[in-house]
Parts: C-alpha cells; structure tokens; sequence
C-alpha cells in the first residue's frame, strides 16, 4: 500500500513539474563579445637549413652543386645576428633538429628549428636586419601570449553575458513586457577570431605581420531569461 502511494506521488510531482514548464514564459538569447588582448610573450619560430654555395652565385645547375655550408656554421650566424638584435641567449629554444632529402642522389641536408621568446613586435624588425637568409628556410610566428589571460577570459564572458541581457530586455519590452530573474546560463564554445593563423605566416617583412599583433578572442553565452508583467 505505502508503494503504491509513494508511487502516486512521484507520478503527481512529475505532472506538476512538466505543467510548470509548460506554463514558464521565458526568453533565451545569446550574447557574444570579442576581447583583444596585446600579447606580451611572442614565439618567433626560425628554421635553418644546410644549403650549397652554388646555389646563390647565379650561374651553376643543381647536379653541380658541391660545397655545403653545414648547420653549425649557419646556426653561429643566427646566434651572433639574435645577440646583434638584443635578443639574450636564455630567449633561444632550440625545438627540433632532422633531415631533409633534397634530391635523388643528393646529399641529406640537415636543419634545425628555433624558437626565440621575444616581448615586443619591434624586435623581428632588428633580427630582419641582421640575419643572413642565405641559410634561413622559415621564419613565423607561433604562439602569442599574455599573463593576464585569465582576468582577460574573466572580462569577455562577462561582457557576453551584458550583451545578452541587453538584447533580451530591448526585445521583451517591444512586447510590452519586463525582463525577470535568469533561469540558466549556458557557456558556448568560445574560440579565437582565428585559429592561430599567425603560426601560417611566413614572410622576411615585418610589416606584413601587422595583423596578427594582438590576440582576439570570441566569447558566447546563451541566457534564459524570466518574462514578467
């Protein structure tokens, strides 16, 4: 008997909830925001690589190429233009080093990639003017950083949430209606305007990196809102 009856009433609070649903009056709307935060750490990425003499004087063919610069004689270079630059030798990373087959028959050539940690855009434009390209295969930025992120990603969700109760008060009160209590907050996926597409520049002019100076960062919240008289 006390089954049936608890029974009973798990089937009555059911039915009251699923009439309060359908009887809740309620707007939900998304509200998005774009923060854009000046890194103050930039991951300048260099790839050198072991190259022919032959193959800068203009005249030879590739099947005469013979004297090879090796890669320790380029990566001095590199290191002695970073030190020219104000770049401190603690700021250099060394990330990876392989081969790579230039030809059938051809000797392997060796190279090495960089990642040189700077703090200002100004910076590249003085490595720009020192290194030798000769033995330089890429050169981009990679990742950007800032050490406020957090307080930045604090300050975007908020002001997602800001927008979305503007636009949910403007258009309940074209109806002639007031904007009530929130019912649920829901984080959508926020991302970068990009994703990261400064690690695909590749370019020996530091001018052309102007767009990728600052971090943007989109941010989504859906919010349901209570409607009142």
């Amino acid at each position: 008997m006390k089954q049936k009856v608890l029974l009973l009433a798990i089937c009555l609070l059911a039915i009251l909830s699923l009439q309060a649903q359908t009887n809740e009056r309620y707007i939900e709307v998304t509200g998005t925001s774009e923060i854009e935060i000046v890194p103050d750490k930039i991951h300048y990425l260099i790839e050198i690589r072991e190259y022919f003499e032959e193959e800068f004087d203009g005249k030879s063919k590739p099947e005469e190429y013979r004297t090879k610069v090796p890669l320790s004689e380029i990566e001095q270079g590199l290191r002695e233009a970073l030190a020219k630059a104000g770049i401190p030798q603690n700021a250099i990373r060394t990330q990876e080093i392989g081969d790579y087959w230039r030809q059938q028959g051809q000797d392997f050539l060796v190279s090495k990639k960089f990642d040189i940690t700077l703090t200002d855009f100004n910076q590249i434009n003085e490595i720009l003017k020192r290194i030798d390209t000769k033995g330089i295969h890429t050169m981009r930025i990679g990742e950007l950083e800032n050490k406020d992120m957090l307080a930045y990603h604090q300050k975007g969700k908020i002001e997602a949430l800001k927008a979305a109760q503007r636009k949910a008060t403007y258009l309940v009160e074209a109806l002639g209606k007031k904007l009530g209590d929130v019912i649920r907050i829901v984080e959508e996926g926020n991302s970068n305007a990009f994703p990261f597409a400064q690690s695909n520049v590749l370019s020996s002019d530091a001018a052309s990196f102007d767009n990728f100076r600052t971090i943007k960062k989109n941010y989504s919240m859906l919010v349901r809102f209570e409607i009142i008289d």
